[in-house]
């Protein structure tokens, strides 16, 4: 009797420890659904923000007057290339996507850091489209990048860029 009142105390303890674990689980999982909203988010703003800023440069470009406009325009290009937008961006990205852009210099050591970032965006699974108020380049610019690095990571014609990097 003793012995069989053992068993069950043990038993219930086991079944303790797996319901905490499973509710453990269940808290990192939300923990990272999270992570890719706030990731999600952060993208977008960014590139909402890289479309107005690039819309009100157009804007003054074609209105003229170069003596008043070129200071903000100077303005405009600073924010559009603000360092401190894409370091937001890869601290979030590390906290979704631990150690992704570690994996990928290790594989592909020649890649820069716009490579990286690049990198960053397609394991996103954004678009060219999106990716390019990211970068402030043009959406041809960014198929140009999208080519030089699959060279970069000698991948074949049928291997896609995308597929390969959501594989790391």
């Amino acid at each position: 009797m003793i012995k069989r009142n053992q068993s069950q105390l043990e038993l219930k303890e086991i079944e303790k420890k797996q319901a905490l674990m499973t509710i453990e689980n269940q808290r990192l999982s939300q923990d990272i659904e999270g992570k890719n909203r706030e990731l999600a988010i952060s993208t977008m703003s960014m590139i909402k923000k890289n479309q107005f800023l690039s819309k009100i440069k157009k804007d003054l470009i074609s209105v003229g007057s170069e003596s008043r406009t070129a200071s903000v325009i100077k303005l405009i290009d600073r924010h559009l290339n603000n360092q401190d937008d894409w370091k937001f961006f890869e601290e979030a990205f590390n906290n979704a996507d631990k150690d992704f852009l570690k994996k990928v210099k290790e594989l592909h050591s020649s890649l820069t850091n716009n490579d990286l970032r690049l990198c960053a965006y397609l394991r996103l699974n954004l678009s060219s489209k999106d990716i390019a108020p990211l970068l402030n380049i043009s959406l041809s610019s960014v198929e140009i990048k999208r080519y030089r690095l699959r060279k970069k990571m000698n991948l074949s014609r049928n291997e896609g860029l995308t597929d390969h990097l959501l594989s790391l």
